[in-house]
């Protein structure tokens, strides 16, 4: 058993699945630990009063106001930053120090900074530290499905994509630029179209392309506070696919020939549903960490996979600095 302190109880930390009345939805660190049988929840970290409280009533563990004391006091094996950002650095900082940490699981992105970033990964390895990121659509079975498809050629490439994101390249937007390197490889180039606008004045939002091993991506914005927005579409030489609603549908549509047009050939109307396990999205992360404790295959994003996602974010903000 896995013995987990999760530090920032905020929401994805616990908060999304109070906020969900539907029981099978596993969207927090919280309740995924608490739900898998090789992970054993044993406490919090947050400095607000009101969550700890939460969190204590609803799991019946402790729960401190202070990182160090409570790596010492409970001794865990993983702990998840789920803090902001900016304090990812710091909390990494001293629980490398802790004896017992085997694990640590960090929210992405690991750092606003490429050298900070580069220093966490760098203290995990030296420390024997196992860390990983959150980018949990990587361990979707539908991501996964779309992934051999490639590989065995039933999707060939080279693939062009087109994704809309929202909410900050940093925030939301990096998800989707890990995606498409799982999918479509290396990232060779990338440039901005449009500089766009900053989220809650800090994210960047620009419209930018992208090169990889395999294929091409044009990113765009939409307005998050309008409405949520997430989907890839991957259009490849054997048809179309549609990663729609952040993840929670995926559908293929193979070619045939056009029964009006001799000699022309179009997308099949019926569409092939590829199922997804987004509604389990943080119990699939606890798994593929578990697999890969046990050296079993796994496509959790790694320390180095999240450095080379935030390798390119770092390309298009200074590039949006001389624009």
């Amino acid at each position: 058993m896995i013995n987990c302190c999760i530090i920032g109880l905020g929401q994805i930390g616990m908060e999304y699945d109070f906020e969900n009345i539907n029981n099978s939805i596993i969207s927090t660190h919280a309740k995924a630990i608490d739900r898998h049988s090789k992970f054993r929840l044993v406490g919090g970290v947050d400095i607000s009063p009101k969550k700890r409280k939460r969190f204590e009533k609803h799991y019946n563990l402790p729960t401190f106001d202070d990182v160090q004391l409570a790596l010492e006091s409970l001794n865990p094996d993983l702990i998840v930053i789920a803090t902001p950002t900016e304090f990812h650095s710091e909390i990494l900082s001293k629980a490398v120090s802790s004896p017992t940490i085997k694990i640590i699981l960090c929210e992405k992105p690991l750092a606003y900074e490429i050298d900070e970033a580069k220093n966490m990964v760098k203290l995990c390895e030296k420390a024997n530290i196992k860390l990983f990121v959150n980018y949990m659509r990587r361990v979707d079975k539908g991501v996964i499905k779309i992934k051999k498809w490639i590989k065995a050629g039933k999707i060939k490439t080279p693939i062009k994509a087109n994704v809309w994101y929202s909410k900050g390249i940093f925030n939301n937007g990096s998800h989707f630029l890990n995606l498409l390197e799982m999918w479509l490889g290396n990232i060779n180039s990338i440039s901005i179209s449009d500089n766009g606008r900053l989220w809650n004045n800090f994210d960047p939002e620009p419209d930018f392309s992208v090169k990889f091993d395999l294929g091409s991506a044009t990113f765009n914005s939409a307005w998050e506070e309008s409405f949520s927005h997430y989907s890839i579409e991957l259009i490849s030489s054997s048809g179309r696919l549609f990663y729609d609603y952040g993840g929670k549908h995926i559908e293929f549509q193979s070619i045939i020939d056009d029964i009006d047009f001799k000699g022309y050939k179009i997308l099949h109307k019926k569409k092939e549903i590829i199922n997804n396990s987004m509604n389990i999205s943080q119990l699939n992360v606890y798994d593929n960490i578990h697999k890969d404790l046990n050296d079993r295959p796994s496509t959790i994003c790694t320390g180095l996979q999240a450095l080379k996602t935030l390798k390119g974010i770092q390309l298009l903000v200074k590039q949006r600095q001389r624009k």
